[in-house]
């Protein structure tokens, strides 16, 4: 017979006492990130019931399982209510894997030496930018492994979204109505290009003569005929209390228009429910939302991996729910030993359709693995959920340099109010001859300059 050390229970009357006490310290039996920094490994920091649905459930739910509307309620608390409704009322369901330990199989290998090469240099500078000790950009990594506020828990994840120095996705995005239906279906890409906190390519840490600029980022859709062409390009500030330089490409017009600043809670195309704002759920500089604070810990339920379909020669993924099948992904996900709850509200947004947002970040690698939105009168209003991988499994691998490459596999962004629907998922390739790369410097002229914008629109 096996001893249990620590009770049911034990978990949770922590994370109470240390959201009572106003503390944040990651990990319940040893401290979280000196853990993994010891080991490689979080299992030394948490208790078997977080490490393990079956124990967390009593038997109810285990690795394999599915859940359903029939045993939803057992894992309720695990859930973000759009997430839980879509079970409980839509008919989505969430296929239950076992739970990672080990941190290189939860973010690129680069990144995660970076943050343990360089924990304990960061700092706020005078303008609320993350700077290192001597006051210059960051240098690559999280700048805040083991966060002690809300602020510190999102400004990594703002300094780099996709935790690559160059990334381009090839995408498909399906719009589905709320009759179950596909809209519109397009065919896409997104390049973000990091000048600062380099961890793969050459110059490292800073791009000379960029260090000014936080990112480069685009969107461009290669399909259907009727947006083909269509392009947008960020340009951010390392400031971030400055606005990005958005600027955008429509082939009607046959130039290159400068946009609004603020406008980021628009869809860029018809159908979709997806906002520039909604990126990675740190979408826009870190100031201009404010008020930030920690309103919840504990475990829950994400897809932080498996999200990479290798059985497919495209990498796209199978459907299911809603009227006739199509609204979600098949999606396996897994205990989270520990998430941390922040809440946000977009101060420099006078007229944003939302109040506020919270996010739900992993303890573990301070990712995000949930985000719901509230309208204006405090009403849950939208979600956006996504799926991590690793892209190595059943004999197949995608290679990042020495190390399989790990990213986002699919993602929802769901407007509960109108019942909307969209669903994106990373390919290999789309319409156009445009295939997903890595840490590649040429993404930078191709896909990040206004110049990029009017070629992409003239393919």
């Amino acid at each position: 017979m096996r001893l249990i050390r620590y009770a049911r229970g034990y978990s949770r009357r922590h994370f109470l006492g240390q959201m009572a006490r106003g503390v944040l310290a990651a990990g319940v039996l040893a401290p979280l990130f000196e853990t993994i920094a010891a080991t490689g490994s979080v299992a030394a920091a948490y208790p078997d019931e977080l490490l393990s649905i079956e124990g967390y459930t009593r038997g109810r739910i285990k690795a394999g399982d599915e859940i359903t509307a029939d045993n939803v309620e057992h894992v309720r608390d695990l859930l973000e209510p759009i997430k839980y409704a879509q079970v409980a009322k839509m008919g989505r369901r969430l296929r239950i894997g076992a739970t990672t330990t080990e941190i290189m199989q939860l973010s690129p290998w680069e990144y995660v030496e970076a943050t343990l090469r360089n924990q304990g240099q960061a700092r706020f500078d005078e303008r609320g930018n993350v700077v290192t000790d001597a006051g210059k950009p960051w240098i690559g990594g999280n700048p805040f492994p083991d966060p002690k506020s809300a602020l510190e828990v999102f400004a990594g994840l703002t300094l780099s979204w996709g935790r690559h120095d160059a990334s381009l996705y090839a995408m498909k995005e399906y719009d589905i109505s709320p009759e179950g239906e596909v809209s519109f279906l397009y065919e896409s890409g997104w390049a973000e290009y990091s000048p600062v906190a380099r961890v793969s390519l050459d110059p490292k840490p800073y791009w000379t003569g960029h260090e000014d600029k936080l990112r480069y980022q685009s969107a461009f859709f290669s399909a259907p005929d009727s947006v083909k062409g269509t392009s947008f390009l960020n340009i951010w500030p390392y400031d971030q209390n400055r606005f990005p330089e958005l600027f955008g490409y429509l082939p009607a017009f046959r130039r290159i228009r400068q946009f609004p600043t603020d406008q980021r809670f628009e869809p860029l195309v018809p159908g979709s429910t997806l906002y520039l704002s909604d990126a990675w759920a740190a979408g826009d500089p870190l100031h201009t939302w404010g008020n930030y604070r920690i309103v919840g810990r504990g475990p829950a339920l994400a897809a932080v991996s498996g999200g990479w379909n290798s059985q497919h020669p495209n990498w796209e993924h199978r459907t299911h729910g809603g009227p006739h099948g199509k609204t979600f992904w098949d999606t396996t996900v897994e205990l989270v030993p520990e998430a941390i709850i922040v809440e946000a509200e977009p101060i420099k947004f006078p007229r944003a359709p939302v109040s506020k947002k919270r996010v739900w970040f992993d303890a573990r690698t301070l990712l995000p693995i949930a985000m719901v939105s509230y309208d204006r009168r405090g009403e849950v209003y939208r979600s956006f959920d996504g799926a991590f991988a690793l892209y190595e499994s059943d004999g197949k691998s995608v290679r990042d340099g020495a190390h399989p490459y790990w990213s986002w596999g699919h993602l929802h962004a769901f407007d509960i109010q109108t019942g909307r629907m969209t669903r994106i998922e990373q390919v290999r390739s789309v319409a156009g001859g445009h295939s997903m790369r890595v840490n590649d410097p040429a993404i930078y002229e191709r896909y990040l300059t206004t110049g990029a914008l009017m070629r992409l629109g003239n393919d």
